[in-house]
């Protein structure tokens, strides 16, 4: 297949090429940099990098290499879609499912169960889904941690994938979870303002750090109460509200403020205090589910609202603790 070769008259006063680019074409910013830095856009017929500034009237060319064809497979995992239509779909994660393939995860995957679930589906020219650029991770806008459950959209044209991801960047979609935490919340609600970037001691951890990116988490309580026995010791139910989307965030955020999520293998307390009465509902994964999201259709503009209910062993914990979800 030949290059999709774009050509483009910038605006007066365009900005940066490759913001002004990502507006205008059904392409990431993220992949326009990588097309600008390999040298597949000009600017008057000659390469920049994508802080160049537009002034008005240069000619654009952007040459878009075909996608790499994906090897990936289909495979029969049972993932409940919320809705389906040419543009999108929103599914319902279980916990425990890894969203793309990846280092120690190349199969089993949602990214698989997908390419089963959709195959057939319309639009029929395109296949089960119309992959963007990433072949790895097809139509990926967003990810939820492997055990946390609840509401994903997926793009199924570049076109979708490019305006939901403006979207996400622009922090105009609403992402509610539900977590359990550990601990005593010191109000009924408040803010974590705390920026987030890897953590230099631990490659598989994130912390909040001097120099990383800005993560702002809203979060209010819905309940409180202590696990029985003889310790007690205090849970809350606690709704958080994403203004950003950094990963594990509200799982380094919650813990940033001492309330750490119940069932959190990476940022709970080693020795969580569990009693023999609630054995047959310990947590396998953190206790948290992206309860919530809202977004505008991509082709649309409809704003459309999704929900789903806490998993069941969620449920039955928070209903035997004498909790629940408004």
């Amino acid at each position: 297949m030949a290059d999709r070769t774009h050509h483009l008259v910038a605006d007066p006063d365009a900005g940066r090429v490759d913001a002004w680019l990502a507006g205008r074409l059904p392409l990431s910013r993220s992949r326009l940099q990588d097309l600008i830095r390999t040298g597949r856009v000009t600017v008057d017929g000659h390469p920049v990098r994508p802080s160049f500034r537009l002034q008005g009237g240069e000619a654009v060319v952007v040459r878009e290499p075909p996608p790499e064809p994906s090897t990936l497979q289909p495979e029969a995992i049972p993932v409940p879609i919320l809705h389906l239509d040419d543009q999108v779909v929103v599914v319902d994660k279980p916990a425990g499912l890894v969203v793309h393939p990846g280092r120690g995860h190349p199969t089993g995957t949602l990214v698989h169960a997908l390419l089963h679930l959709l195959d057939g589906a319309p639009p029929p020219a395109e296949a089960a889904l119309r992959w963007h650029d990433d072949p790895p991770r097809p139509g990926i806008v967003h990810r939820l941690d492997r055990g946390t459950s609840g509401v994903m959209v997926v793009a199924r044209t570049a076109a979708a994938h490019a305006r939901l991801a403006e979207q996400f960047a622009e922090h105009s979609t609403e992402r509610r979870y539900a977590a359990l935490v550990w601990g005593e919340p010191p109000a009924d609600r408040g803010t974590v303002d705390a920026p987030l970037r890897r953590d230099p001691r631990n490659r598989l951890r994130f912390a909040v750090l001097d120099g990383g990116r800005r993560a702002v988490t809203h979060w209010r309580v819905l309940g409180r109460a202590a696990l029985p026995g003889g310790r007690g010791a205090p849970v809350a139910l606690v709704e958080c509200r994403l203004e950003t989307g950094r990963t594990h965030q509200v799982r380094v955020h919650m813990r940033h403020i001492g309330l750490p999520l119940v069932g959190d293998p990476i940022y709970g307390p080693a020795r969580p205090p569990w009693p023999e009465s609630l054995a047959d509902l310990r947590p396998e994964h953190q206790l948290l589910h992206a309860r919530t999201l809202a977004f505008d259709h991509p082709a649309t503009g409809e704003r459309l609202r999704f929900s789903s209910p806490l998993r069941p062993r969620f449920a039955a914990l928070v209903e035997r603790l004498g909790l629940a979800l408004p």
